[in-house]
């Protein structure tokens, strides 16, 4: 087995999601993300080097479409896919939640090892 470094951050999320390949249709979970790929487990099998298309609800309002996507690995019924083809406005839309999360991410690092806030209540909208 290999190691190689991510070259993107990868967010854990709880994200309900369908895929496809072939004729064939898959739901499932996402379990984390990052701009490159998808860690999620379904009820399809897929196979190594299969290619599949996603669509993830990261909100209500927000579905992000993968037109194409290659399966990395596979660990039962998880799998890593990193994307291949995604159309402008879901790229648009990862990119914005993508740069929350980072936001949101060191924003709670932050406000968490300060001495001075560890106990208070952060209003994260401001």
């Amino acid at each position: 087995m290999s190691f190689t470094i991510r070259s993107h951050r990868r967010f854990p999320v709880c994200c309900p999601m369908t895929y496809q390949t072939g004729v064939s249709e898959g739901h499932g979970a996402v379990w984390n993300l990052s701009f490159t790929g998808w860690r999620f487990s379904g009820n399809l099998p897929l196979r190594i080097g299969q290619v599949c298309s996603l669509t993830v609800n990261l909100s209500i309002d927000q579905p992000v479409y993968v037109a194409a996507g290659i399966v990395h690995w596979v660990r039962g019924e998880e799998y890593g896919v990193e994307t291949l083809v995604i159309d402008d406005e879901s790229r648009h839309d990862m990119k914005q939640y993508v740069s929350w999360r980072v936001q949101d991410r060191d924003h709670a690092f932050y406000t968490w090892t300060r001495p001075d806030s560890r106990y208070e209540e952060v209003d994260r909208e401001s």
